[in-house]
């Protein structure tokens, strides 16, 4: 997920340019086999100096950023700290209705539109999680390259791939999504997953940009699955009776992350499309994801009901009407053909 400049880096920063200043005035030590034998009184006490002095340089620079970087900061590096704890409550969560529903929902749209190709596709999850679409992309026979900055969702997600019998099928890699420009040569994949990461992602369209550079060719797929805002509208006033979330949501550009806790970026409607077209993406199909199934009443057993709930999730899912107040959205696109200019 994405990292965010770090407080302990001005610590640092402020650590070494006061170990300079120190060194340039203190004399030079005695040292022998690599051992410091003795020294200016001046450098014995450098440590508590530059502790001191460096955490002095560190609160001056933090005072000079503005607040809004200061919060953008925190909130980055709580996306990546939650990531990196959360593997086994993410994996608990997929198990519920909610969390199967979203999980069952989101491959069956991705399995109507995968290409149809002679040779063995490559896939590309990005944001991985603990794996759980990748190991159904697999069993399909695709080989998938798994792509996720915390190093417990992987070890979950290869587990789970050895468990399912397609651990051959997955490549791991350990990186921040939001440096895909960087990570992988162009047109290497098929299929490119972009499953609830750009919530937490800084630059959403930067991703998809990449995105767009690293699909192999235009028969191949790119699936975009986001928050959708208007179904946090819904949600605030029929789950929690809070109408003042409500009408706040709106406009909102941030809601509450439920599971982990802190903020997750909303999406438009209209807003996923507009970034797709351009990053030079085509829209295949758009579907919602979880149109009413948050809002049944208690009579209806989500666990017993299961298969029911799917069927007409799957109904509504593909109707614009309901899919506009849906709690997600899931984007198919392909790689746009270039446009042809008129010559004159």
């Amino acid at each position: 997920m994405v990292r965010g400049a770090s407080r302990r880096q001005n610590f640092k920063g402020g650590f070494r340019e006061c170990r300079e200043r120190l060194h340039r005035t203190a004399a030079e030590p005695t040292v022998e086999n690599g051992v410091l034998l003795k020294c200016h009184l001046l450098a014995d006490l450098s440590f508590p100096i530059l502790s001191i002095y460096a955490l002095v340089l560190t609160c001056d620079s933090i005072a000079a950023i503005p607040p809004e970087w200061r919060m953008n900061e925190m909130a980055a590096n709580h996306d990546f700290e939650r990531f990196q704890t959360g593997a086994a409550k993410y994996a608990a969560y997929l198990e519920t209705p909610e969390g199967r529903l979203r999980l069952d929902l989101a491959f069956a749209n991705l399995q109507e539109f995968l290409p149809q190709a002679s040779h063995s596709l490559h896939a590309l999850d990005l944001g991985c999680g603990t794996g759980a679409m990748a190991v159904r992309l697999a069993r399909l026979g695709l080989h998938v390259t798994l792509l996720d900055s915390s190093a417990p969702m992987l070890d979950f997600a290869q587990r789970a791939a050895r468990e399912a019998g397609v651990g051959e099928r997955i490549a791991l890699k350990q990186g921040d999504a939001g440096q895909l420009a960087n990570l992988f040569d162009a047109e290497l994949f098929d299929v490119i997953l972009c499953h609830n990461i750009l919530e937490y992602i800084d630059d959403p369209g930067g991703v998809l940009r990449a995105a767009a550079r690293v699909l192999r060719d235009p028969s191949g797929m790119v699936s975009v699955l986001v928050r959708n805002r208007a179904g946090e509208v819904l949600k605030a006033a029929i789950q929690e009776g809070d109408l003042t979330a409500s009408e706040h949501n709106l406009t909102a550009e941030w809601g509450n992350e439920s599971l982990y806790g802190g903020r997750v970026r909303l999406f438009a409607a209209e807003s996923l499309p507009a970034m797709l077209a351009a990053a030079s993406l085509a829209v295949t199909a758009g579907r919602g994801i979880r149109v009413l199934s948050d809002y049944l009443p208690p009579k209806v057993s989500r666990n017993d009901e299961y298969g029911r709930i799917f069927e007409l999730e799957r109904k509504l899912g593909r109707r614009p009407e309901f899919a506009a107040v849906a709690r997600y959205t899931q984007w198919l696109a392909h790689r746009a053909a270039p446009e042809i200019k008129e010559v004159a």
